[in-house]
């Protein structure tokens, strides 16, 4: 067989996996060995980032076998971040950036250049998934992702177009995963029931959690999970002791899941959930920036999504490994008492989707071969009430995609991966005068490689095209409706090496290492030129971005580490000048060591960030920024026996030395020097 199973079931909670090596720890202790692993790292006990399971990319594989860049974030680095927004706890994953600013209401998500701050147009580029559910929300001065980190456990970041195979037609810079939790994360192996109780403390914002789960297994066939959070924020500072106005949280939100188990081994699953966020906040208008023209507005933003999912993984039937679901997702931005009443409006993205996928398993004596075949479907309404706005048209999307992928898996050492999409798309606006109907297709194909030469080196290497349509903001824009805009295509090549030893500075310690280059070429890209010009939307020709990655990982019994290198460079190749979407390259680095016998672990981890000097006036003039480094210290206490088991205390402190910074994507300055303390405890019966 491969080195992974692709019907094996892997437990990914932190009862079962407990993996602390991660862009912000390292490492794992020696119990938590998970199938996922490879052989090797079986045998020798060490689990690093880059072998942590990989489950967005095909069939299941670690993140250093995927011939693609990868990184997953666990919740043992959710634990240990305590982040209060997105973007504290994915800004040390290689080649993403937080664009727009570090409020809560005003982040969107930057993969290699691509997703720009405070503009339009960045639906398809980067797709963002929450249990399979496509999110999206584009506002101006908005960000586009509005939940809480304490909701999930675990969050894969796939890095460049070839995810637009299994994601949709467009993934210019990549696919963002996040996983929800699930009871049986909490309920340990002979017990029923667990209720954990969780309170955290930040110091720059005097920032408070209150957080709740209590998880259930009412019989071998169904578990359920409740989970309710509180988080609560003042303005932050920066390391200058500068307010940042408009940054305050004061967000609940929750969480509902059952999960029914039947048929032959209880294999077959039903699944349902329902997640609901939401915030009330008297606040400035701009999120993006300090601006402060726009002035104060009373906002309310909801944010829902249901699920209902089935799968059989059938694993005595080769023809049948299905999965099918159903979902709605609904974004609400209710704006009153407006400093400027024409921004008294209700802004809403309302979704409903479905999609359904088979895998078939081919597999030999010496080989492996996995098909993946499905479809998804939407149907979006965009909408805006109270009053109209031209930057925020209305309109309807209907959407149908079909794919397949064949994984070949031989002799445990080449793995050939080839797929294809083909997408269509109708959009038809809303009370829009001289706006009709429009219709677009949109074809992905993909080819990559991954081979290993034996148990420490392999290369890899792919190919995919990708296009992505016209959204309904661009078409029906009030401004872009005298332009007949195309796609955007692009092409994009990747190759790289990785590495993995064992037994190097001593007896069972874990090193790997993963180089990637790519080179992505871009045709027809749509820029925004903001209000004014006509038309608004157009596309600008050619744009180039290509870059280098590295990653790393090291952990024993008693250290671990890892480090990241991201080399970003973006040009916009019609008007012979710098994209001004790219961030400046950087290295981060976590140190740490660890006291098993006494449940300790405890770290450094640094940013270094270079000077982005690559400006442009094209479309929008963008502020150049200076080099900086942030640098935080984290200590980590879960005792594993004795009358202190089940609790968990986590402590560090960002930005130590208050650096004064602002990351070039961002419209306000980082935070200055953080203090954060959590304590939780879990009860199980």
């Amino acid at each position: 067989m491969g080195l992974v199973a692709h019907k094996t079931t892997v437990l990914l909670g932190g009862a079962a996996m407990a993996m602390v090596l991660g862009v912000f720890q390292a490492g794992a202790q020696d119990s938590a060995i998970a199938e996922a692993t490879t052989n090797t790292a079986e045998k020798q006990g060490r689990v690093t980032l880059l072998q942590r399971l990989v489950v967005g990319a095909g069939a299941e594989k670690v993140a250093i076998d995927t011939p693609q860049a990868v990184t997953v974030v666990n919740q043992e680095d959710i634990d240990q971040a305590q982040p209060e927004t997105v973007g504290e706890l994915l800004r040390r994953v290689p080649g993403v950036n937080m664009s727009g600013s570090d409020k809560l209401l005003g982040q969107s998500i930057n993969i290699r250049g691509i997703g720009g701050p405070a503009t339009a147009g960045d639906e398809g580029r980067i797709i963002v998934n929450i249990d399979g559910v496509s999110k999206f929300y584009e506002q101006y001065r908005m960000g586009g992702l509005f939940t809480d980190m304490e909701l999930y456990k675990q969050v894969e970041v796939l890095r460049g177009p070839a995810s637009s195979t299994l994601y949709g037609s467009g993934a210019l810079g990549g696919v963002v995963n996040f996983t929800t939790k699930d009871a049986s994360d909490f309920i340990a192996d002979g017990q029923n029931g667990a209720l954990r109780l969780k309170t955290s403390y930040d110091s720059n914002s005097t920032g408070l959690l209150g957080s709740a789960i209590f998880a259930q297994r009412v019989n071998e066939n169904f578990e359920f999970l409740a989970a309710g959070n509180y988080r609560y924020a003042e303005n932050y500072t920066s390391g200058n002791g500068h307010e940042v106005l408009g940054s305050e949280i004061s967000a609940p939100s929750g969480l509902v899941k059952g999960t029914f188990r039947f048929g032959d081994n209880n294999e077959q699953t039903l699944r349902a959930s329902y997640q609901h966020w939401t915030t009330t906040l008297d606040q400035e208008y701009n999120q993006t920036g300090e601006e402060v023209g726009f002035g104060l507005v009373d906002r309310k933003v909801t944010d829902k999504t249901a699920i209902i999912a089935y799968e059989n993984p059938a694993t005595d039937n080769r023809w049948i490994d299905l999965k099918v679901q159903a979902s709605f997702s609904d974004t609400v931005n209710d704006q009153s008492e407006a400093a400027i009443p024409s921004l008294n409006r209700t802004f809403g993205y309302k979704t409903y989707q479905f999609s359904i996928d088979n895998t078939f398993d081919f597999s030999g004596e010496n080989y492996e071969n996995y098909l993946t075949v499905g479809s998804q479907s939407n149907f979006q309404e965009r909408t805006t009430l109270k009053s109209t706005s031209g930057t925020h048209p209305q309109g309807t999307r209907v959407a149908t995609g079909v794919f397949a992928q064949n994984e070949f898996i031989w002799d445990d050492r080449l793995t050939l991966i080839t797929g294809a999409r083909l997408d269509w798309q109708e959009l038809e606006p809303t009370d829009i005068i001289g706006a009709t109907k429009k219709t677009h297709t949109a074809f992905s194909p993909k080819i990559a490689a991954h081979y290993k030469f034996n148990d420490a080196f392999a290369v890899f290497g792919s190919v995919a095209h990708t296009e992505r349509v016209p959204t309904i903001d661009e078409v029906f824009d009030s401004g872009a409706l005298t332009s007949d805009l195309r796609k955007e295509k692009s092409l994009n090549y990747e190759i790289g090496t990785a590495f993995s030893f064992y037994d190097t500075f001593q007896g069972g310690d874990a090193l790997q290492l993963k180089l990637t280059g790519f080179y992505n070429d871009i045709t027809d890209l749509i820029t925004d030129h903001g209000n004014g010009v006509t038309p608004r939307y157009d596309n600008i020709g050619e744009a180039r971005i290509y870059g280098a990655e590295i990653e790393a990982a090291y952990d024993s019994e008693y250290f671990f580490g890892s480090a990241s290198y991201s080399h970003v460079i973006g040009k916009d190749i019609t008007n012979s000048t710098w994209l001004n979407t790219v961030a400046p390259h950087e290295f981060a680095f976590t140190l740490g060591g660890r006291l098993p016998e006494h449940g300790l672990s405890f770290g450094w981890t640094s940013r270094i960030v270079a000077a982005q000097k690559r400006v442009s006036s094209i479309p929008f003039m963008r502020e150049a920024t200076d080099a900086f480094s942030t640098h935080d210290i984290f200590v980590t206490w879960k005792p594993q026996e004795g009358p202190l088991e089940g609790w968990d205390a986590n402590f560090r402190v960002d930005n130590v030395f208050n650096e004064q910074y602002r990351e070039f994507l961002s419209g306000t300055p980082g935070k200055g020097r953080t203090f954060k303390v959590s304590l939780a405890k879990q009860i199980g019966w």
